[in-house]
């Protein structure tokens, strides 16, 4: 059988844990950062675990980082 091919994109957006979760980063973060919080800044910063509803997809895009 081939190798399968990992996407790159995914690769670059998400971070598999060593328990096996799926993290990715929070939307928001980028510009207009004047008018939010500290508190709501800082918040953003905390990775964010994929729904279960979205797994599946996100490793068929990592076929070998899980």
């Amino acid at each position: 059988m081939s190798k399968l091919k990992t996407r790159s994109s995914a690769a670059k957006r998400f971070k598999v844990t060593a328990t096996g979760k799926i993290l990715h980063k929070k939307a928001g973060k980028r510009h207009n950062l004047s008018k939010k919080s500290k508190a709501r800044k800082r918040r953003l910063d905390i990775p964010g675990e994929i729904k279960s509803v979205d797994r599946w997809k996100v490793e068929r895009m990592l076929p070998y980082n899980l």
